[in-house]
């Protein structure tokens, strides 16, 4: 696979990488053609949220339970963070405006919200949770636990008004802050990693250390499957229904990630796809064809673990993050393309190929990569892992689509105390970000888009 060049930081002592593809272009500002003349912007912090003093509620110090991922709601007014043992849980947090509201984005117009914590929901698993999602309707999200179930959560009013006493705290049984759990999923043999909502919600993917991958038929407020006879504004009834429709096999170890993308015409009849990574080093790409799901593709990049997998807006190119501590960027070839490739091909579907790779992108296992909105620019990537450090980096003039190259844009050093377990894109403002990690912190993060 075409590798990008390696050379020194500017504040740090290992290699680190700065451009991929196969042509080698100079970086602006190089002198020798090893070190750089200037230095990484950083990302700039603009809040930590963190839940009420845990003396208060009777719970572990929030520092002390990991979070494992968060999801911002298609707006990017609410947030949902997934916390681990021994505070396991879903935080819910929501945005307000301390001003006059603003068009412009950036840094100043986050510094006039302030985020608070409206809701805790505790009943809906028995051990870790280590994923959440929200549906495209911001009143539904899943979760996704090591007790071996998914949970999927409605909301049914405005619980976190300031009457509300328990501060957002729900015990067993109750609704906190207007959420509810309506159902739980059951059919892995162990520990659930990842649920992805597809982009009508109308699917439901999970992936477990089963090695296994499920995908459900969800009914809910907001999709196409919904009846007709909710709320219009989003709101449950409680009896949301879902159906397994499929249960693929196919990877040789825990299956680390799942996110849907769209097929572009070139994999089965389906709108879309649905990329899974595993322990096994592999991505696979499954596709449906009249109904039934089939593993269209598996791509083979890396030589360790590949924690996650992000498409890029449009769905023509993929970025994976793996244990062996590259970036890999994959493109979307049609099935015509492939075909003048290689003549002797066979099957109608496109081809996903290796176009580039970031080695030494971070110095640890890189745990989570997003790809930006198109509100962002074109061709940026966020990535964080074990070597507590978001980065950022951005697609720079002189490649191709065949040989990209990409060039450090900003980083945040030290972003937590410990792994940095996600990182995620505001869906829509380009500038900011939002990270979590192993100190049970929630970072909102503001990216001087240039």
């Amino acid at each position: 696979h075409p590798i990008l060049r390696t050379k020194p930081h500017a504040h740090h002592n290992a290699q680190r990488p700065f451009l991929c593809g196969d042509a080698m272009a100079m970086t602006p500002g190089e002198n020798d053609g090893l070190k750089p003349t200037y230095s990484v912007p950083p990302l700039t912090s603009l809040c930590v949220l963190s839940p009420p003093s845990s003396e208060k509620i009777g719970r572990p110090a929030a520092s002390s339970s990991p979070v494992w991922q968060c999801s911002w709601s298609r707006d990017g007014c609410v947030l949902a963070s997934c916390h681990g043992a021994p505070d396991s849980c879903v935080r819910v947090w929501k945005k307000e405006w301390t001003g006059n509201n603003s068009d412009h984005g950036g840094e100043q117009e986050a510094m006039r919200q302030r985020w608070f914590l409206a809701a805790t929901l505790r009943d809906g698993h028995a051990r870790t949770v280590r994923s959440v999602a929200f549906a495209p309707c911001s009143k539904v999200l899943a979760s996704a636990s090591f007790d071996g179930t998914v949970a999927v959560w409605e909301k049914f009013d405005d619980g976190d008004s300031d009457d509300n006493n328990d501060g957002g705290y729900g015990g067993v049984g109750e609704t906190a802050g207007g959420w509810e759990c309506t159902a739980q999923l059951e059919g892995h043999e162990s520990e659930v990693k990842c649920v992805s909502w597809n982009s009508t919600g109308s699917l439901l993917a999970s992936c477990g250390r089963d090695k296994s991958v499920w995908i459900w038929e969800s009914f809910l407020p907001g999709t196409i499957g919904d009846a007709g006879d909710r709320d219009p504004d989003g709101g449950g009834d409680g009896e949301g229904e879902f159906e397994c429709i499929a249960v693929l096999h196919g990877h040789t170890g825990d299956v680390k990630c799942v996110e849907f993308a769209p097929s572009l015409g070139q994999w089965g009849d389906g709108d879309e796809i649905l990329l899974s990574s595993s322990y096994d080093d592999t991505v696979k790409c499954w596709a449906e064809d009249g109904g039934d799901w089939y593993c269209a593709a598996t791509l083979s990049a890396h030589s360790s673990t590949v924690w996650s997998v992000a498409a890029a807006a449009g769905g023509t190119r993929l970025v994976t993050g793996s244990s062996d501590r590259c970036l890999a960027i994959w493109r979307c070839y049609t099935a015509q393309e492939k075909r003048r490739m290689d003549p002797d091909s066979k099957g109608g579907d496109g081809l996903w190929k290796c176009v580039g790779k970031l080695p030494s992108a971070h110095d640890g296992p890189i745990y989570s990569v997003h790809c930006a909105p198109s509100r962002a620019g074109h061709g940026r990537i966020a990535s964080g892992g074990a070597d507590d450090r978001i980065q950022i980096y951005r697609e720079v003039p002189g490649g191709t689509s065949d040989a990209p190259l990409f060039t450090l844009d900003a980083e945040a050093d030290d972003a937590h105390d410990g792994d940095v377990n996600c990182v995620q894109w505001h869906p829509k403002d380009g500038s900011i970000l939002v990270s979590c990690g192993d100190d049970g912190l929630v970072k909102i993060w503001s990216y001087n888009v240039s």
